[in-house]
Protein backbone atom coordinates (compact mmCIF):
# COMPACT_ATOMS: atom_id res chain seq x y z
CA UNK A 1 0.00 0.00 0.00
CA UNK A 2 2.73 2.46 0.93
CA UNK A 3 4.66 1.83 -2.28
CA UNK A 4 1.52 2.76 -4.18
CA UNK A 5 1.06 5.85 -2.02
CA UNK A 6 4.64 6.95 -2.77
CA UNK A 7 3.91 6.61 -6.49
CA UNK A 8 0.72 8.66 -6.16
CA UNK A 9 2.57 11.38 -4.24
CA UNK A 10 5.28 11.52 -6.93
CA UNK A 11 2.58 11.82 -9.58
CA UNK A 12 0.95 14.60 -7.56
CA UNK A 13 4.22 16.58 -7.56
CA UNK A 14 4.56 16.12 -11.32
CA UNK A 15 1.03 17.42 -11.87
CA UNK A 16 1.60 20.35 -9.51
CA UNK A 17 4.62 21.44 -11.54
CA UNK A 18 2.77 20.89 -14.81
CA UNK A 19 -0.05 23.21 -13.73
CA UNK A 20 2.38 26.11 -13.54
CA UNK A 21 4.19 25.39 -16.81
CA UNK A 22 3.47 27.73 -19.78
CA UNK A 23 2.98 24.70 -22.05
CA UNK A 24 0.00 23.52 -19.98
CA UNK A 25 -1.46 26.89 -18.96
CA UNK A 26 -1.54 27.94 -22.62
CA UNK A 27 -3.65 24.95 -23.63
CA UNK A 28 -7.14 25.11 -22.08
CA UNK A 29 -8.02 21.47 -22.76
CA UNK A 30 -4.73 20.11 -21.38
CA UNK A 31 -4.94 22.40 -18.36
CA UNK A 32 -8.44 21.19 -17.48
CA UNK A 33 -7.40 17.55 -17.87
CA UNK A 34 -4.30 18.08 -15.71
CA UNK A 35 -6.22 20.02 -13.06
CA UNK A 36 -8.82 17.25 -12.87
CA UNK A 37 -6.16 14.56 -12.43
CA UNK A 38 -4.49 16.72 -9.77
CA UNK A 39 -7.71 17.25 -7.81
CA UNK A 40 -8.63 13.55 -7.96
CA UNK A 41 -5.49 12.41 -6.13
CA UNK A 42 -5.16 15.47 -3.89
CA UNK A 43 -7.22 13.99 -0.99
CA UNK A 44 -5.07 10.83 -1.01
CA UNK A 45 -1.83 12.81 -0.92
CA UNK A 46 -3.06 15.10 1.86
CA UNK A 47 -4.09 12.10 3.96
CA UNK A 48 -0.80 10.29 3.24
CA UNK A 49 1.20 13.34 4.33
CA UNK A 50 -0.85 13.50 7.51
CA UNK A 51 -0.02 9.83 8.08
CA UNK A 52 3.71 10.49 7.58
CA UNK A 53 3.59 13.45 9.99
CA UNK A 54 1.96 11.21 12.60
CA UNK A 55 4.54 8.43 12.17
CA UNK A 56 7.36 10.97 12.48
CA UNK A 57 5.76 12.32 15.65
CA UNK A 58 5.48 8.80 17.06
CA UNK A 59 9.16 8.13 16.33
CA UNK A 60 10.17 11.40 18.02
CA UNK A 61 8.05 10.68 21.11
CA UNK A 62 9.54 7.21 21.43
CA UNK A 63 13.03 8.68 21.14
CA UNK A 64 12.27 11.12 23.96
CA UNK A 65 10.98 8.28 26.15
CA UNK A 66 14.13 6.27 25.48
CA UNK A 67 16.59 9.06 26.26
CA UNK A 68 14.85 11.54 28.53
CA UNK A 69 15.48 11.28 32.29
CA UNK A 70 13.19 14.09 33.42
CA UNK A 71 9.93 12.61 34.72
CA UNK A 72 7.81 15.55 33.59
CA UNK A 73 9.18 15.45 30.04
CA UNK A 74 8.68 11.70 29.88
CA UNK A 75 5.06 12.08 31.00
CA UNK A 76 4.49 14.72 28.32
CA UNK A 77 6.12 12.50 25.65
CA UNK A 78 3.97 9.52 26.72
CA UNK A 79 0.80 11.60 26.53
CA UNK A 80 1.75 12.83 23.07
CA UNK A 81 2.60 9.28 21.96
CA UNK A 82 -0.80 7.98 23.09
CA UNK A 83 -2.59 10.69 21.12
CA UNK A 84 -0.58 10.08 17.97
CA UNK A 85 -0.94 6.29 18.08
CA UNK A 86 -4.69 6.61 18.57
CA UNK A 87 -4.93 8.85 15.51
CA UNK A 88 -2.53 7.02 13.18
CA UNK A 89 -4.59 3.81 13.00
CA UNK A 90 -7.67 5.81 11.99
CA UNK A 91 -5.74 7.67 9.29
CA UNK A 92 -4.41 4.37 7.94
CA UNK A 93 -7.98 3.08 7.60
CA UNK A 94 -8.99 6.31 5.86
CA UNK A 95 -6.13 5.81 3.40
CA UNK A 96 -7.32 2.29 2.61
CA UNK A 97 -10.79 3.67 1.83
CA UNK A 98 -9.34 6.41 -0.39
CA UNK A 99 -7.38 3.78 -2.34
CA UNK A 100 -10.49 1.72 -3.11
CA UNK A 101 -11.46 1.71 -6.81
CA UNK A 102 -13.73 4.64 -7.55
CA UNK A 103 -17.28 4.06 -8.75
CA UNK A 104 -17.27 5.70 -12.21
CA UNK A 105 -20.90 6.73 -11.71
CA UNK A 106 -20.37 8.64 -8.47
CA UNK A 107 -19.99 12.00 -10.22
CA UNK A 108 -23.13 11.56 -12.32
CA UNK A 109 -26.58 13.09 -12.06
CA UNK A 110 -29.41 10.63 -11.50
CA UNK A 111 -32.82 9.66 -12.82
CA UNK A 112 -35.03 9.13 -9.75
CA UNK A 113 -38.08 6.90 -10.23
CA UNK A 114 -40.62 6.43 -7.43
CA UNK A 115 -43.68 4.20 -7.83
CA UNK A 116 -46.49 3.29 -5.48
CA UNK A 117 -46.32 -0.36 -4.45
CA UNK A 118 -48.75 -2.44 -2.40
CA UNK A 119 -51.33 -0.58 -0.36
CA UNK A 120 -53.69 1.10 -2.84
CA UNK A 121 -54.37 4.80 -2.25
CA UNK A 122 -52.20 4.82 0.87
CA UNK A 123 -49.24 3.65 -1.20
CA UNK A 124 -49.68 6.56 -3.61
CA UNK A 125 -49.75 9.02 -0.70
CA UNK A 126 -46.55 7.48 0.65
CA UNK A 127 -44.92 7.68 -2.81
CA UNK A 128 -45.73 11.41 -2.87
CA UNK A 129 -44.17 11.84 0.58
CA UNK A 130 -41.08 9.95 -0.56
CA UNK A 131 -40.68 12.27 -3.53
CA UNK A 132 -41.11 15.31 -1.29
CA UNK A 133 -38.48 13.85 1.08
CA UNK A 134 -35.88 13.46 -1.68
CA UNK A 135 -36.76 16.87 -3.13
CA UNK A 136 -36.20 18.51 0.27
CA UNK A 137 -32.90 16.63 0.70
CA UNK A 138 -31.80 17.78 -2.78
CA UNK A 139 -32.50 21.38 -1.74
CA UNK A 140 -30.21 21.03 1.30
CA UNK A 141 -27.44 19.77 -1.01
CA UNK A 142 -27.87 22.56 -3.53
CA UNK A 143 -29.04 20.13 -6.23
CA UNK A 144 -31.56 20.87 -8.99
CA UNK A 145 -34.67 18.67 -9.38
CA UNK A 146 -36.57 18.57 -12.69
CA UNK A 147 -39.73 16.48 -12.93
CA UNK A 148 -39.83 14.49 -16.17
CA UNK A 149 -43.22 12.82 -15.73
CA UNK A 150 -45.87 12.15 -13.09
CA UNK A 151 -49.00 10.05 -12.72
CA UNK A 152 -51.34 11.35 -10.01
CA UNK A 153 -53.79 9.29 -7.96
CA UNK A 154 -57.39 10.29 -7.20
CA UNK A 155 -56.53 11.02 -3.53
CA UNK A 156 -53.69 13.44 -4.26
CA UNK A 157 -50.86 10.92 -4.17
CA UNK A 158 -48.50 9.73 -6.89
CA UNK A 159 -48.77 6.47 -8.76
CA UNK A 160 -45.42 7.27 -10.36
CA UNK A 161 -42.96 10.12 -10.62
CA UNK A 162 -39.76 10.32 -12.66
CA UNK A 163 -37.33 13.19 -12.13
CA UNK A 164 -33.76 14.09 -12.90
CA UNK A 165 -31.56 15.36 -10.04
CA UNK A 166 -28.50 17.36 -11.07
CA UNK A 167 -25.66 18.50 -8.86
CA UNK A 168 -22.32 17.57 -7.34
CA UNK A 169 -21.80 13.82 -6.81
CA UNK A 170 -25.53 13.08 -6.70
CA UNK A 171 -25.23 9.36 -7.49
CA UNK A 172 -22.56 8.86 -4.81
CA UNK A 173 -25.08 9.98 -2.19
CA UNK A 174 -28.28 8.39 -3.51
CA UNK A 175 -27.12 5.10 -5.05
CA UNK A 176 -28.05 3.02 -1.99
CA UNK A 177 -31.61 4.39 -1.84
CA UNK A 178 -32.88 1.98 -4.51
CA UNK A 179 -35.28 -0.69 -3.32
CA UNK A 180 -38.61 -1.19 -1.55
CA UNK A 181 -39.46 1.36 1.16
CA UNK A 182 -42.16 0.27 3.61
CA UNK A 183 -44.42 2.53 5.68
CA UNK A 184 -46.38 1.47 8.78
CA UNK A 185 -49.02 3.95 9.95
CA UNK A 186 -52.73 4.59 10.44
CA UNK A 187 -54.08 6.04 7.17
CA UNK A 188 -56.19 9.21 7.36
CA UNK A 189 -59.04 7.25 5.80
CA UNK A 190 -58.94 4.48 8.42
CA UNK A 191 -61.78 5.00 10.91
CA UNK A 192 -60.90 2.10 13.22
CA UNK A 193 -57.32 3.27 13.80
CA UNK A 194 -55.66 0.14 12.44
CA UNK A 195 -52.05 0.35 11.33
CA UNK A 196 -51.62 -0.37 7.62
CA UNK A 197 -48.45 -1.42 5.81
CA UNK A 198 -47.81 0.03 2.36
CA UNK A 199 -44.80 0.26 0.08
CA UNK A 200 -43.20 2.45 -2.54
CA UNK A 201 -40.34 1.45 -4.81
CA UNK A 202 -37.37 3.73 -5.45
CA UNK A 203 -34.96 3.40 -8.37
CA UNK A 204 -31.87 5.61 -8.62
CA UNK A 205 -30.29 5.38 -12.07
CA UNK A 206 -27.05 7.13 -13.05
CA UNK A 207 -27.84 9.45 -15.94
CA UNK A 208 -26.27 7.93 -19.03
CA UNK A 209 -24.62 10.08 -21.67
CA UNK A 210 -24.31 9.20 -25.36
CA UNK A 211 -20.79 7.89 -24.69
CA UNK A 212 -22.09 5.47 -22.04
CA UNK A 213 -24.70 3.61 -24.04
CA UNK A 214 -25.06 3.48 -27.81
CA UNK A 215 -28.61 3.30 -29.13
CA UNK A 216 -29.18 2.42 -32.79
CA UNK A 217 -31.97 4.32 -34.54
CA UNK A 218 -33.15 1.07 -36.14
CA UNK A 219 -33.75 -0.36 -32.65
CA UNK A 220 -36.30 2.34 -31.77
CA UNK A 221 -40.01 2.58 -32.50
CA UNK A 222 -41.27 6.10 -31.86
CA UNK A 223 -45.01 6.73 -31.64
CA UNK A 224 -46.71 10.08 -31.16
CA UNK A 225 -50.15 10.73 -29.72
CA UNK A 226 -52.28 13.45 -28.12
CA UNK A 227 -51.40 13.92 -24.46
CA UNK A 228 -54.18 13.33 -21.96
CA UNK A 229 -54.88 14.25 -18.36
CA UNK A 230 -56.83 12.73 -15.44
CA UNK A 231 -60.05 11.01 -16.52
CA UNK A 232 -58.82 10.70 -20.10
CA UNK A 233 -59.63 14.24 -21.20
CA UNK A 234 -57.42 15.65 -23.95
CA UNK A 235 -54.84 18.15 -22.80
CA UNK A 236 -54.11 19.34 -26.33
CA UNK A 237 -55.07 18.34 -29.85
CA UNK A 238 -51.56 18.12 -31.29
CA UNK A 239 -49.52 14.94 -31.38
CA UNK A 240 -46.96 16.20 -28.87
CA UNK A 241 -46.78 13.15 -26.59
CA UNK A 242 -44.08 10.62 -27.38
CA UNK A 243 -43.73 6.89 -26.71
CA UNK A 244 -40.35 5.30 -27.45
CA UNK A 245 -39.93 1.52 -27.53
CA UNK A 246 -36.44 0.00 -27.51
CA UNK A 247 -37.16 -3.13 -29.56
CA UNK A 248 -34.25 -5.38 -28.46
CA UNK A 249 -35.18 -5.07 -24.77
CA UNK A 250 -38.87 -4.12 -25.16
CA UNK A 251 -38.24 -1.13 -22.87
CA UNK A 252 -41.00 1.46 -23.23
CA UNK A 253 -40.77 5.13 -22.18
CA UNK A 254 -43.57 7.68 -22.53
CA UNK A 255 -43.38 11.44 -22.10
CA UNK A 256 -46.19 13.99 -22.42
CA UNK A 257 -45.50 16.77 -19.91
CA UNK A 258 -44.26 19.25 -22.53
CA UNK A 259 -46.38 20.81 -25.30
CA UNK A 260 -43.47 20.36 -27.68
CA UNK A 261 -42.95 16.95 -29.29
CA UNK A 262 -39.22 17.70 -29.60
CA UNK A 263 -38.90 18.39 -25.87
CA UNK A 264 -40.92 15.29 -24.95
CA UNK A 265 -38.73 13.17 -27.20
CA UNK A 266 -35.54 14.56 -25.66
CA UNK A 267 -36.80 13.84 -22.13
CA UNK A 268 -37.95 10.34 -23.09
CA UNK A 269 -34.53 9.57 -24.58
CA UNK A 270 -32.86 10.66 -21.33
CA UNK A 271 -34.94 8.21 -19.34
CA UNK A 272 -34.52 5.42 -21.91
CA UNK A 273 -30.75 5.84 -22.04
CA UNK A 274 -30.50 5.70 -18.24
CA UNK A 275 -32.70 2.60 -18.02
CA UNK A 276 -30.66 0.76 -20.65
CA UNK A 277 -27.45 1.78 -18.91
CA UNK A 278 -28.81 0.45 -15.62
CA UNK A 279 -29.75 -2.84 -17.28
CA UNK A 280 -26.24 -3.22 -18.65
CA UNK A 281 -24.74 -2.34 -15.29
CA UNK A 282 -26.95 -4.92 -13.59
CA UNK A 283 -25.75 -7.61 -16.02
CA UNK A 284 -22.17 -6.86 -15.04
CA UNK A 285 -23.00 -6.92 -11.33
CA UNK A 286 -24.91 -10.20 -11.69
CA UNK A 287 -21.91 -11.75 -13.41
CA UNK A 288 -19.65 -10.63 -10.57
CA UNK A 289 -22.16 -11.87 -7.98
CA UNK A 290 -21.90 -15.43 -9.32
CA UNK A 291 -18.29 -15.52 -8.16
CA UNK A 292 -18.86 -13.75 -4.86
CA UNK A 293 -21.19 -14.38 -1.96
CA UNK A 294 -21.80 -10.71 -1.21
CA UNK A 295 -23.22 -8.01 -3.47
CA UNK A 296 -20.77 -5.44 -2.13
CA UNK A 297 -21.15 -2.03 -3.70
CA UNK A 298 -24.30 -2.82 -5.68
CA UNK A 299 -26.77 -1.49 -3.08
CA UNK A 300 -28.56 -4.87 -3.30
CA UNK A 301 -32.09 -4.12 -4.50
CA UNK A 302 -33.67 -6.59 -2.09
CA UNK A 303 -37.19 -6.35 -0.73
CA UNK A 304 -37.85 -3.91 2.11
CA UNK A 305 -34.61 -2.04 2.46
CA UNK A 306 -36.14 0.47 4.87
CA UNK A 307 -39.20 0.82 7.15
CA UNK A 308 -40.84 4.10 8.20
CA UNK A 309 -42.87 3.50 11.38
CA UNK A 310 -45.02 6.52 12.28
CA UNK A 311 -46.24 5.26 15.65
CA UNK A 312 -42.68 4.93 16.96
CA UNK A 313 -41.31 7.91 14.98
CA UNK A 314 -38.72 5.45 13.69
CA UNK A 315 -36.82 4.77 10.47
CA UNK A 316 -34.96 1.46 10.17
CA UNK A 317 -32.55 0.45 7.41
CA UNK A 318 -32.71 -3.35 7.35
CA UNK A 319 -29.52 -3.84 5.35
CA UNK A 320 -27.12 -2.40 7.92
CA UNK A 321 -29.04 -2.52 10.34
CA UNK A 322 -29.47 1.09 11.45
CA UNK A 323 -32.31 2.86 13.26
CA UNK A 324 -33.00 6.52 13.94
CA UNK A 325 -35.94 7.93 15.91
CA UNK A 326 -36.44 11.13 13.92
CA UNK A 327 -38.90 9.99 11.26
CA UNK A 328 -40.49 13.43 11.01
CA UNK A 329 -37.10 15.03 10.34
CA UNK A 330 -36.21 12.38 7.74
CA UNK A 331 -39.45 12.92 5.82
CA UNK A 332 -38.69 16.64 5.85
CA UNK A 333 -35.44 15.97 3.98
CA UNK A 334 -32.98 15.47 6.84
CA UNK A 335 -31.53 12.28 5.37
CA UNK A 336 -27.82 12.81 6.01
CA UNK A 337 -27.63 10.43 8.98
CA UNK A 338 -29.42 7.63 7.08
CA UNK A 339 -27.42 8.13 3.90
CA UNK A 340 -24.10 8.41 5.77
CA UNK A 341 -24.86 5.15 7.58
CA UNK A 342 -25.60 3.32 4.31
CA UNK A 343 -22.57 4.75 2.48
CA UNK A 344 -20.33 3.95 5.46
CA UNK A 345 -21.63 0.37 5.68
CA UNK A 346 -21.17 -0.48 2.02
CA UNK A 347 -17.76 1.24 1.91
CA UNK A 348 -16.69 -0.88 4.88
CA UNK A 349 -17.90 -4.00 3.06
CA UNK A 350 -15.88 -3.00 0.00
CA UNK A 351 -12.83 -2.52 2.19
CA UNK A 352 -13.25 -5.98 3.76
CA UNK A 353 -13.61 -7.48 0.33
CA UNK A 354 -10.49 -5.72 -0.97
CA UNK A 355 -8.48 -6.79 2.09
CA UNK A 356 -9.61 -10.40 1.64
CA UNK A 357 -8.62 -10.29 -2.03
CA UNK A 358 -5.15 -8.96 -1.15
CA UNK A 359 -4.70 -11.65 1.51
CA UNK A 360 -5.63 -14.48 -0.85
CA UNK A 361 -3.50 -13.12 -3.72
Amino acid sequence: MFERLDQIEARYEELTQALSSPEITGDSARYQKTAKAHSEISPIVEKYREYKDLTRGIAESKAVLADEKDAEMRAYAQEELDKLEARVSGVEEELKVLLLPKDPNDEKDVILEIRAGTGGDEATLFAAEMFRMYTRYAETQGWKVEVLSTSDSSVGGLKEVIAIIEGQRVFSRLKYESGVHRVQRVPATEASGRIHTSTATVAVLPEAEDVDIHIEAKDLRIDTFCSSGPGGQSVNTTYSAVRITHLPTNTVVSQQDEKSQVKNRAKAMKVLRSRLYEMELQKQQDAIAKDRKSQVGTGERSEKIRTYNFKENRVTDHRIPFTMHQLDAALDGDLSELIDAAVGHFTSEKLKDATAAETSA
